[in-house]
């Protein structure tokens, strides 16, 4: 039986102009304008992420789905 793979990723979730600073130091972009969006965004990123940076407005749609177990590290931008 295989180790489940490592979680490595950095991702940030939110909106476009709140994140793309975060692409010039390596971490995988997740643009979301909307609720629904982030809830996608985070399905995508959870299998892989070790850490989702969130904005605030990201955070808020997301609500306490963000503190489940297994759930990678978050981290909100203050807003």
């Amino acid at each position: 039986m295989n180790p489940p793979a490592a979680r490595t990723a950095v991702v940030a979730i939110g909106d476009q102009p709140q994140i793309a600073g975060f692409a010039l130091v390596g971490v995988r972009l997740s643009p979301a304008a909307t609720p629904a969006e982030v809830q996608d965004a985070w399905r995508a990123a959870f299998p892989t992420a070790a850490v989702v940076i969130l904005t605030d407005g990201a955070a808020s749609s997301l609500g306490d789905e963000r503190h489940v177990p297994d759930a990678p590290l978050t981290v909100v931008m203050p807003a």
